[in-house]
């Protein structure tokens, strides 16, 4: 111990006596440092906006929508013809032992108007089950009821941004809004969700009753027909039992026999955007990678100025061993030099990457995360950069003969 924080106060002096060499020696660690704590946290932001954005859209989900049918040789594609119905998404919800809750859902867009005050937003048809898919909380007023949606009742619930638009501060319940010259009653107003994967404002939106949209706002041959189906299923785990119990059922709903094509198409959102969050987080880690190459370009400039440094100081080194140093103190001073550069450099480097990614969140309106572990691990990495680097610098000086080091001039 007391040969350690003898070292430590001979490299300390000895980066006083030189202090623009020591900085320009820890230049090249401040930089990848600051580099790889920039990019990890900006990195780290995009996973998180993108979690955020995946759990806005609910767990353990199946979508339903219409497949693609043949019609005289002509193929439509997914979706091109309503083969889905409101009793479908019923008789999913209550014959499927995996599934949790469905909703069948139409949606389409119109012009909204409140006094002088009028706003194109997306209309959604739906049951009461699908706010509770979507795991979205009415903070005031009340949600949809089962009665709502039999009763055709004119009634609906604002998005954060319609009301906003059309509101301003003003408590929007129990107003009346026209909906495509049709009037409505705003019965409540959802919490805020933001932004969808896709980028869209999932605030800007208007729920109503399903049978409400499907007969007075969105006619069409057709009026029973969904345009997709909403499935929750109780658990992650058993959501292949449930994707496969819907395409069981909905084949012997829809007469579909072996061999033919089925009409619709079963898929798993949570697959989707897993993928989606595994990509943001490989992205992430590239960022680290990409800027963690400047540490090993710093790391060789360390090898470089301790070499240089061990070539001005022979004589010194001569003089030590002349007086009884060993070669293994020799050896502590000169990796001591390059640890403590190393990690001198680094903290620098993190306050800098803090400071740098802190200027790209506010230029940006961007997230970015500072983890604990980016921390520790630059702390770490840049402690092994100085050992790695400072090794061969240092076994050289323990290596010199102590009477040609003293004839050194």
């Amino acid at each position: 111990m007391n040969n350690i924080s003898q070292a430590l106060r001979i490299a300390i002096r000895a980066l006083r006596i030189n202090k623009m060499r020591s900085f320009l020696t820890m230049l090249g660690i401040i930089i990848g440092i600051a580099a790889v704590i920039a990019m990890m946290a900006v990195g780290s932001g995009a996973s998180y906006v993108i979690s955020q954005q995946i759990a806005s859209i609910g767990s353990n989900i199946l979508l339903v929508i219409p497949g693609s049918t043949t019609s005289s040789g002509i193929r439509t594609g997914s979706g091109g013809v309503q083969t889905l119905t409101y009793e479908d998404s019923k008789a999913i919800q209550h014959e499927c032992p995996a599934v949790e809750m469905a909703s069948g859902t139409v949606r389409g867009s119109g012009q909204v108007v409140y006094g002088n005050q009028n706003w194109s937003t997306l209309l959604m048809g739906a049951t009461p089950e699908l706010l509770a898919i979507r795991e979205w909380a009415v903070i005031a007023g009340r949600s949809i009821t089962s009665s709502d949606v039999d009763g055709s009742a004119k009634v609906c619930i604002l998005g954060q941004t319609v009301s906003q638009t059309l509101f301003g501060s003003e408590d929007p319940i129990g107003k009346m809004i026209r909906i495509k010259k049709v009037p409505f009653t705003v019965i409540g107003l959802m919490d805020r969700k933001g932004q969808s994967p896709q980028g869209t404002d999932q605030d800007d939106v208007i729920f109503m009753p399903l049978r409400t949209a499907q007969r007075k706002l969105m006619g069409s041959q057709f009026p029973n027909t969904v345009g997709a189906i909403l499935v929750k299923a109780k658990s992650e785990e058993l959501l292949p039992a449930a994707e496969e119990q819907i395409n069981a059922l909905l084949n012997q709903r829809h007469r579909i026999t072996n061999g033919k094509e089925p009409d619709f198409t079963v898929r798993n959102l949570s697959e989707i955007l897993d993928v989606a969050e595994k990509s943001s987080k490989a992205m992430a880690l590239l960022l680290g990678a990409v800027a963690s190459i400047s540490l090993i370009v710093g790391g060789i400039g360390i090898m470089n100025i301790m070499l240089v440094s061990v070539t001005e100081r022979t004589r010194e080194i001569g003089i030590r061993m002349a007086i009884g140093a060993k070669r293994k103190d020799i050896l502590m001073q000169f990796l001591t030099e390059a640890v403590l550069l190393t990690l001198l450099g680094g903290l620098i480097g993190i306050a800098l990457g803090a400071a740098g990614a802190t200027v790209v969140s506010k230029i940006l309106s961007w997230p970015t995360l500072i983890s604990p572990v980016s921390v520790t691990v630059a702390v770490f990495f840049s402690g092994a950069v100085g050992i790695f680097f400072g090794f061969y610098p240092a076994r050289k000086a323990a290596s010199l003969n102590p009477i040609e080091a003293l004839r050194y001039e």
